[in-house]
């Protein structure tokens, strides 16, 4: 039986909320920061995913940073949702951030002890 990778579920399902928190946005005519929002935000879990099959150490890591780039980024987009006139809430998709980015964070700190 295969061990459930978590971060991988959480990223995931994360991208999921943004995929419809972008179509919500788009439903808005908030084209712009949908596009923005929907790159970085699924993009953090495209990069974990393909730490899953890194070449080295190195690799896996250099793959976590950068999802961990696109986790800023994303807050970035989600912060001004957040503090715009007329955007749906994000503050739920803010708190799910913040947890992925602590796991991403503890992931990388680790890896770089070993």
């Amino acid at each position: 039986m295969k061990k459930e990778n978590i971060i991988l579920t959480l990223t995931l399902e994360f991208s999921l909320l943004i995929i419809a928190y972008c179509e919500e946005l788009e439903l808005n005519r908030k084209f712009v920061i949908s596009n923005q929002l929907l790159k970085s935000g699924t993009s953090i879990g495209a990069n974990i995913r393909e730490a899953q099959n890194a070449e080295s150490l190195n690799d896996f890591i250099h793959k976590f940073k950068i999802a961990a780039k696109e986790i800023d980024e994303t807050n970035y987009w989600l912060e001004l949702c957040q503090l715009s006139e007329n955007y749906p809430n994000s503050e739920m998709l803010t708190d799910k951030l913040v947890n992925i980015s602590k796991i991403v964070n503890k992931i990388i700190s680790t890896s770089k002890t070993k």
